[in-house]
């Protein structure tokens, strides 16, 4: 595994979301859409995505690593459980998340393959 470098958080209203984390960070998001709102910072890419219901605020942290399928059985050998299967998001961009034993959710993403 190498660093946390995503951040997404979930948001009842996108736009306001995107306004807030627009003055926040200081830019214009790089992708727009109504499924994913993406920000950089430096190193790190902030999220937003639509929450189901406005009950459920919050951000997952995800870890990038070279072989998302081999961090996944690591991970539920080590204690985890399958939040999200592994899932192609964008062009081979895979995205998998993890519950630990203490039922925190654990991100991870692999880059595609070039």
């Amino acid at each position: 595994m190498k660093d946390v470098s995503l951040i997404v958080y979930t948001s009842a209203d996108l736009g306001a979301a995107k306004r807030f984390f627009r003055e926040l960070i200081g830019n214009e998001p790089y992708a727009d859409s109504p499924h994913y709102v993406g920000f950089k910072s430096g190193n790190m890419e902030i999220g937003l995505v639509p929450s189901r219901n406005r009950l459920e605020p919050g951000a997952l942290a995800y870890w990038t690593v070279d072989d998302v399928a081999a961090s996944v059985k690591a991970l539920v050998a080590a204690g985890g459980t399958v939040v999200q299967e592994i899932t192609d998001v964008a062009r081979g961009l895979l995205v998998a998340s993890i519950k630990d034993p203490n039922g925190s959710i654990v991100g991870l993403r692999q880059f595609p393959k070039g």
